[in-house]
């Protein structure tokens, strides 16, 4: 298992972290494949259905047999119960849209890296003062790159990574780069419920190859 640091470093080379759920697992496979043909080798399933749990595991047995190199990290975890229900499932790393102490002594115990969701510089320092050095800004829609830009400096030793409100347009993607974060997670902007109740996998493809290589491109150009 890697390191927290070497997960956090995958998590800034990638740039952008894809994140989806879907009730079938046969379709979060396909979905899987489809981001792993476009270059993609870390990636955040997220809790929001029965079957998150379920699908959860077909994934992890679809990357032991096929896709070995890649990360599957869990995201929406808001309580100790799905904190250890998906560690013992396999996952590579827990994202929450919240701080929660229980999920913290739970993953310091187990020595599992947690990237909590924080809003405000007090939740931000508090993260900072527990050890925490990535969180997930959220909703990032609301707060903008400009808020970045704005208390980077107070916090100097934290990475940031914004959900939400980010799409795959160059001038929305170049603006929180340029604010100083280090990653971007790219849901349904990336990852419709159009395109995947279509089945349309070639186009999660290309617009997962896309979005890799315009997040290259503007983090040469800054």
């Amino acid at each position: 298992m890697l390191s927290h640091t070497e997960i956090k470093e995958l998590i800034q080379q990638q740039s952008v972290l894809p994140l989806y759920f879907h009730e079938d697992g046969d379709i979060s496979i396909e979905v899987l494949k489809a981001l792993y043909s476009a270059g993609i080798r870390i990636i955040e399933y997220t809790n929001r259905g029965d079957n998150a749990l379920a699908n959860f595991r077909k994934l992890k047995d679809a990357c032991a047999e096929n896709y070995k190199d890649m990360l599957l990290g869990i995201g929406t975890i808001k309580t100790a119960e799905a904190a250890n229900a998906f560690i013992q499932a396999g996952a590579d790393f827990l994202i929450s849209p919240a701080w929660n102490d229980e999920i913290l002594a739970i993953c310091n115990e187990k020595n599992y890296l947690w990237i909590p969701g924080c809003m405000t510089p007090t939740e931000i320092a508090y993260a900072e003062s527990k050890g925490i050095t990535m969180v997930k800004l959220f909703p990032g829609n609301i707060l903008g790159p400009s808020y970045i830009s704005a208390i980077k400096e107070v916090f100097p030793g934290m990475k940031f990574m914004p959900t939400g409100g980010v799409s795959l347009d160059k001038d929305n993607l170049a603006g929180w780069f340029k604010s100083g974060v280090v990653a971007v997670g790219m849901g349904s902007k990336l990852i419709s419920k159009a395109l995947i109740n279509n089945k349309d996998y070639a186009a999660i493809e290309a617009l997962a190859k896309e979005a890799l290589e315009m997040a290259k491109k503007i983090k040469t150009e800054i």
